[in-house]
């Protein structure tokens, strides 16, 4: 099994040229981003990632931005779903997969089946790969509700950002473990950001004092692994997703950042890159331990 690394457009300050660039001197392998909006950008941006040879990662959120309109329905979901589907489609690029944040927190869990379930039969007659996002404000918010949604549904491919669940639930991951087996279970792809119990985002993963978090999250990412290995893929993919928006801590009064977003998602991919090879290694040797 090989690993391949996206670079998040989410926070970068450039242009898409840059990104590309900063994309291929980092030896990552394509970048994650919704399309843009209006006809010029999109045709740019179609042009840009076929020059460039880089795969891509579709981002779609559906009804809304990362937080969906409330008042939004099942119905509404599911059209604008296939109206950004039907969008990629319509420029010529095709995705390697779809990461969708889908659905809302505040459904009861029959109708979150209901939206996945279509979804995944939309997703289907288009040809198209869908991957669902563990992200806070959808229906995948918590472990619980996603254990609950996924034993209904056993065959829909999932997302793991498990730092939206260290924040909801106020723990580190691991320590629903069950959770994070079934989700390890159907996942596609990774977003390796690093949360503690009252954050999204740790200020930086290097740090010695988030050591425990980081820890904890990489025991979920090598069951991820394990998973997929277990299913016979050949590939895994992840996207380092350190990002802005209050993720990122600022100092007060000044509202400087404490650190460099790029840097901090290099950092991020580079270590995972390495452990993934530490645990490919110790594969043909159980005893070894992968996580320092």
């Amino acid at each position: 099994m090989i690993l391949q690394r996206f670079k998040t457009l989410w926070g970068h300050q450039g242009t898409l040229k840059q990104a590309i660039d900063q994309a291929k001197e980092a030896r990552f392998d394509g970048l994650e981003a919704p399309l843009p909006g209006g006809s010029p950008a999109v045709n740019q941006f179609a042009e840009a990632i076929h020059s460039s040879e880089l795969m891509w990662i579709q981002e779609i959120c559906t009804a809304g931005g990362y937080v969906p309109r409330r008042e939004a329905s099942v119905a509404d979901h599911l059209a604008d779903f296939e109206r950004q589907l039907r969008s990629a489609q319509a420029i010529g690029v095709k995705p390697e997969f779809v990461n969708v944040m889908g659905g809302c927190d505040a459904w009861p869990i029959d109708v979150s089946v209901r939206f996945f379930s279509e979804a995944a039969d939309i997703a289907a007659r288009l040809g198209v790969i869908a991957s669902f996002e563990t992200h806070r404000g959808r229906s995948f918010f918590s472990p619980w509700n996603t254990l609950a949604i996924l034993e209904r549904l056993p065959h829909l491919e999932v997302t793991c950002d498990f730092s939206h669940w260290a924040v909801v639930s106020e723990r580190l991951p691991h320590i629903e473990w069950d959770c994070i087996e079934q989700a390890a279970a159907q996942a596609r792809h990774i977003h390796t950001r690093v949360g503690y119990d009252q954050g999204p985002q740790v200020p930086h993963p290097a740090a010695p004092e988030y050591a425990e978090a980081l820890n904890s999250h990489q025991r979920c990412w090598e069951a991820v692994w394990k998973a997929q290995a277990d299913r016979g893929l050949s590939r895994t993919t992840m996207t380092p997703e350190f990002g802005p928006d209050g993720y990122l801590h600022h100092l007060p009064f000044t509202d400087m950042p404490i650190a460099d977003l790029w840097e901090l998602n290099q950092w991020i991919g580079n270590v995972e890159s390495e452990h993934f090879s530490r645990w490919l290694q110790s594969l043909a040797s159980p005893s070894a331990n992968s996580v320092a």
